[in-house]
């Protein structure tokens, strides 16, 4: 069997002075993406970061220097900066928001987002795909997208290379729902609300959810937004979950210590999740917040989007892109069976 983790040499820690190339690079890769989809927003500037991290590894004369120089800062900003960048995310949460939806809404949501959870990892498995890949292909299309691919990652500690795929496939299938779905609203004779609804409980990242939302109309937007942000509070919990299970499995032995059972980026989510909900914050500080995020999640996108080659994952891929297509399938349908239920 081939296998579908993308393993680029194992490196020693770099110093310091190696870092700037690949940083530069990550972030001039952001500043592009943002200007891009500042002229056409229906592009999300995540998903631009990761096309651009592709782009670089994949094109003669980039490739070279994203696998040799670049390489260390472009690692780091997959690592730290995402973990940063989840930390700040917490600032988009507002708890009060949340619980306008009712419990019953609340419920169903929680509900959508474990049944998407097993759904995807049992589908990875029954196409064969390592347990480590699965798990984070799981957690990616059922909370968050690459953001709780990252968290993830961290508290299971699962090596940095093995999320690349993991974060294209979700990024693939997010882009694909943003042209896709869209097209259903007719057929399906969708209102908007109930779209709203569909795409925030079924559409992986935030940008995503947005571009897709808004083209029925402010008040989709609106309402996938909060079903949107209702799946990223899972991410504490469900990381939570995850952390105290590996540590309950984890041996002592060696003297390595057992890994905590939520890594302290965690926390800072969920502490500046709290501070959004005490609306303390002014509108000033939560735009720089959000442009803050941005920044710090597209330049690890881009990091970690130049860590694929594209022949490696045609070659390696091909079951793991057929999961999550028929995990995507299974979202989308879990999601449209809650919007129902959730807008009569």
């Amino acid at each position: 069997m081939p296998p579908f983790t993308l393993k680029p040499p194992r490196r020693r820690a770099r110093p310091l002075p190696d870092l700037p190339p690949g940083l530069l690079a990550a972030a001039a890769a952001v500043v592009l993406a943002l200007a891009v989809h500042s002229l056409v927003p229906v592009l999300p500037a995540m998903t631009l970061a990761v096309a651009a991290g592709l782009l670089a590894a994949n094109v003669p004369g980039l490739s070279g220097w994203t696998a040799g120089p670049g390489r260390p800062g472009l690692d780091f900003a997959g690592k730290h900066l995402m973990r940063a960048g989840i930390v700040v995310l917490g600032l988009k949460v507002s708890l009060m928001d949340v619980l306008g939806l009712g419990w019953a809404a609340l419920l169903l949501i929680t509900a959508v987002v474990l049944a998407a959870f097993a759904g995807t990892y049992a589908i990875s498995r029954l196409f064969r795909l390592p347990p480590p890949v699965s798990l984070l292909i799981a957690t990616g299309f059922s909370i968050c997208g690459a953001s709780a691919i990252g968290a993830m990652a961290a508290v299971r500690r699962i090596r940095q290379h093995d999320t690349v795929l993991p974060v294209a496939l979700v990024t693939l299938c997010g882009t694909l729902a943003i042209g896709v779905l869209p097209l259903l609203i007719q057929p399906l004779g969708l209102s908007p609300e109930v779209f709203g609804a569909w795409t925030g409980a079924s559409v992986h990242d935030v940008g995503q959810v947005v571009a897709t939302a808004q083209t029925a109309g402010a008040s989709a937007l609106a309402v996938a937004v909060v079903v949107k942000l209702t799946r990223v509070i899972l991410l504490a919990p469900i990381v939570a979950a995850a952390g105290l299970h590996h540590r309950s499995s984890a041996g002592t032995g060696d003297g390595l210590q057992r890994p905590p059972i939520v890594p302290l980026f965690v926390l800072g989510f969920v502490a500046l999740a709290a501070l959004r909900t005490a609306g303390w914050l002014s509108p000033a500080v939560l735009d720089a917040a959000a442009a803050l995020q941005d920044i710090l999640l597209g330049m690890a996108l881009f990091g970690l989007g130049s860590a694929v080659r594209v022949g490696q994952l045609l070659h390696t891929g091909t079951r793991a892109l057929l999961a999550a297509l028929v995990s995507w399938l299974l979202i989308a349908a879990l999601g449209l069976g809650a919007a129902y239920l959730m807008i009569r």
